[in-house]
């Protein structure tokens, strides 16, 4: 058989082995289970960590001490980031429930303000009568659920806030090389390395819900790492060359990096709402045990919270001094209307000018003066003239 022959006769050959290959994964019946095939993997479902979930689940002794309601609300992604292809958002956008995910693993008590359609249906349901009561029996008609005044828990407190960044190539490096013979036909290869760092970011708030005040404001990002390694070699054999290559390549997963951030916000807004001890738990934030901040992080924050609180202190001695130094102002201004006792009688006022016409006159400049600054009469209510008084608490 002549090389011509041998190459059309292989073609056929190589697709009739495919086809019978293939047969025995995919058949155009389907089997008793209802299936054309079997689906690959075996992997199990298991529940979804973060190194601060186990510290999550240690607070749940302190916060059933407590019974504070928490909502949700939005927690959205704010960075804008679409794929290329237009196929969707870069991030996760159910970072609000992942932080119910949190402060269940925590113990604390959640009412749903996320989701209220299905409640708010119930309710039209029951307006109309047409919902019957939870003692209703299967068979005949019952009597029609009521609504009762105060019958849904309101919230103490509420989390809101939203994904805020995402970085790309924050830093990256890489290397790589080509080698081999010099001749036409020899050997050649080649390999590269390359390492890349992304992060994303994320701000949380904790509202008090009967007075709207903030009470807890954490900013919080994740750096995230991802590599590639690749090596080829190509090489002629006689009448044939081969073209082999291999690689690995890895990136930390995103959305993971946004449910840790989400937790460890989670962990220590509900350690300071509780007020749950630093070293309660072994992954707490404040102790040497945290999975994932470094020996720097502490340092840095512990000596800053220090001097802010000294700061602080001082601007409060400060502030004392400050009425000291109003009453000097305030006995320099009495100064001037004493009668000096070495001034001589000529320096007083004319007997022509009665005291009655005087005080006239300075009554009409007060008023012209309060015609040109109408909101005069707030900056001298101490009777000093010093500017606006007040402060927001």
């Amino acid at each position: 058989m002549t090389s011509r022959g041998r190459k059309y006769l292989t073609r056929p050959i190589v697709l009739i082995a495919a086809g019978i290959a293939l047969s025995g994964c995919i058949s155009t019946e389907p089997d008793q289970t209802g299936r054309y095939t079997a689906p690959i993997g075996g992997s199990p479902v298991i529940s979804n960590e973060t190194p601060y979930s186990t510290a999550l689940r240690c607070m749940t002794g302190y916060t059933m001490q407590r019974p504070l309601r928490v909502a949700v609300g939005q927690i959205a992604d704010y960075t804008g980031k679409n794929e290329s292809d237009n196929s969707g958002r870069k991030l996760t956008q159910g970072a609000a429930l992942m932080a119910m995910s949190a402060l269940s693993k925590a113990g604390v008590r959640l009412v749903e303000r996320f989701d209220t359609s299905v409640a708010e249906m119930e309710l039209k349901y029951a307006n109309n009568k047409l919902i019957g009561g939870s003692d209703q029996p299967q068979n005949g008609p019952g009597d029609y659920r009521r609504i009762m005044a105060g019958s849904i828990p309101g919230s103490d407190y509420y989390l809101v806030g939203g994904i805020t960044e995402l970085n790309f190539n924050i830093r990256s490096q890489g290397a790589n090389g080509d080698g081999g013979q010099t001749t036409t036909n020899g050997i050649k290869g080649s390999a590269s390395a390359s390492l890349y760092v992304m992060n994303v970011g994320l701000d949380l708030r904790l509202v008090d819900t009967n007075t709207l005040q903030v009470v807890d404001v954490i900013s919080y990002q994740k750096q995230i790492i991802g590599h590639q390694i690749q090596a080829g070699v190509f090489d002629f054999m006689g009448q044939t060359f081969f073209d082999a290559s291999v690689g690995e390549s890895a990136l930390e997963p995103i959305q993971l990096a946004v449910r840790s951030v989400v937790e460890r916000a989670v962990l220590e807004m509900t350690s300071r709402l509780y007020r749950i001890p630093a070293n309660a738990c072994a992954s707490n934030l404040d102790t040497e045990a945290d999975p994932l901040a470094d020996a720097s992080d502490r340092a840095r924050r512990q000596p800053a919270q220090a001097v802010t609180y000294q700061a602080e202190a001082s601007q409060a001695r400060s502030y004392q001094a400050e009425p000291s130094q109003t009453r000097t102002y305030q006995s320099q201004t009495q100064q001037p209307y004493q009668a000096p006792a070495s001034q001589p009688a000529p320096y007083q006022a004319p007997a022509e000018q009665p005291a009655p016409r005087r005080t006239a006159m300075k009554q009409e400049n007060v008023n012209d003066q309060a015609r040109q600054d109408p909101y005069r009469w707030y900056s001298n209510a101490d009777a000093n003239g010093s500017g606006l008084r007040g402060g927001v608490n």
